[in-house]
């Protein structure tokens, strides 16, 4: 998968993602109660301009703007579902009860998840290659809480057990934490515990960018991995851990230049991914 990157993961960068490899691509993260109140600027994050398989990224916690937003949803070509966002770490996304301070709030989190469940038996599919409700995801994106304590804590575990969520994508990083920080790996085992006694999948994100890397998390029991800076720097980064031959970084621009034209993608997107690709020494990407 391609992480939800926020000025990067446009139509164009999950286009180029796809084709070198990424099975499911997000959308950066939207705030739901944006969307609910028609910002157009929000709006436009949500325009697919071909079938590549994506995943809608929501952040917020009131269940009235995420019912009016969903009544207002149409599903486009490729669309494969939500993902709630628990993992965002900003100050301002936390001091309004949303982002990682929504991991220790379980029955909240599960209405949510049943609002969007619900949605999709009465969804208009007319548009959209997902025909029917089966098809289509409710997943979550989560730290490792908000801080160390809420680590120690586990309160994630909580979170995995408790709420009816297809799958969790688990950054192996609490929230106060930062990119220089190297994640936890060892905690995957006990979050795949916790989620095969109720039938669901966990996806593990966080500094993956090798084989050996993909090769440890597997024999852990994990099911697929989320990458985001390391596909920055390297669109097609999944074809390389598959083993499968790519271009060089010249060819992967000319791609995503070609694909940015195609469907009118923002300066500040085609700005940004260009000046990503092929260096590893940014890593202020901020990751859903």
């Amino acid at each position: 998968m391609s992480a939800p990157m926020e000025d990067i993961s446009d139509n164009a960068f999950r286009t180029l993602c796809h084709k070198y490899g990424a099975d499911i691509t997000f959308t950066e993260m939207v705030r739901i109660e944006a969307l609910a109140r028609k910002n157009a600027s929000t709006w436009s994050r949500l325009e697919f301009y071909d079938g590549t398989p994506t995943i809608i990224q929501l952040l917020g916690a009131d269940e009235y703007y995420l019912k009016k937003f969903l009544s207002m949803f149409k599903p486009h070509d490729g669309f494969q579902g939500f993902n709630l966002n628990l993992g965002c770490p900003s100050p301002h996304v936390v001091k309004l009860g949303q982002g990682c301070a929504m991991i220790k709030r379980i029955a909240k989190t599960q209405k949510l998840v049943n609002i969007i469940k619900k949605k999709y038996n009465d969804m208009d599919y007319s548009n959209c290659n997902s025909k029917n409700a089966k098809e289509c995801t409710v997943s979550i994106k989560i730290r490792l809480g908000l801080n160390k304590f809420e680590k120690e804590k586990k309160v994630y575990l909580n979170l995995i057990k408790a709420v009816n969520a297809d799958f969790f994508v688990v950054h192996a990083r609490y929230g106060s934490q930062t990119y220089l920080d190297k994640p936890d790996y060892s905690v995957f085992p006990e979050c795949i515990e916790a989620a095969d006694k109720s039938g669901k999948t966990i996806i593990a994100n966080g500094d993956i960018d090798t084989k050996e890397k993909i090769e440890e998390l597997r024999n852990m029991g994990v099911k697929g991995v989320m990458i985001g800076r390391a596909a920055v720097h390297n669109p097609a980064i999944f074809n390389v851990l598959k083993g499968i031959s790519v271009p060089n970084i010249a060819q992967l621009k000319e791609d995503y230049l070609k694909l940015a034209e195609q469907f009118n993608a923002p300066f500040k997107y085609k700005k940004n991914v260009l000046k990503h690709i092929g260096n590893k020494k940014i890593i202020a990407i901020i990751d859903g």
